[in-house]
């Protein structure tokens, strides 16, 4: 079994356009747990689609300090930047993607898709 396979425990994907956020939850050697970001960003590039993608690790002992950093953060901009514009527009929205082959395409899983 490869190891990308061995340790995702549980993922979630969020579609937003041209762009895709995966939060993986993996684990390590040692029966540990820790949360990947990934970001992927579908453009096209010499008549076909190249994805491009950024990932970042959170560990167990940044849990606590991340989430309150990134909740104080939104709300910063929720109510000092743009106190008037309605973010609940976007609650519901549904993306789509044309020519998506693969779910997980973005997040690693097996393709013919290109990184750049």
């Amino acid at each position: 079994m490869e190891r990308e396979d061995r340790d995702k425990i549980y993922s979630k994907r969020v579609r937003a356009g041209k762009r895709t956020y995966f939060f993986d939850v993996r684990s390590t050697r040692s029966n540990d747990y820790y949360l990947t970001i990934t970001e992927s960003r579908r453009f096209q590039k010499d008549g076909g689609f190249v994805f491009e993608k950024s990932k970042m690790f959170v560990y167990k002992e940044d849990f606590n300090k991340f989430l309150e950093a990134l909740q104080e953060t939104i709300g910063h901009i929720k109510t000092e930047l743009m106190p008037d514009f309605d973010f609940d527009q976007y609650k519901n929205e549904q993306v789509s993607v044309p020519n998506e082959e693969s779910d997980d395409y973005a997040s690693g899983g097996s393709s013919d898709l290109k990184w750049e």
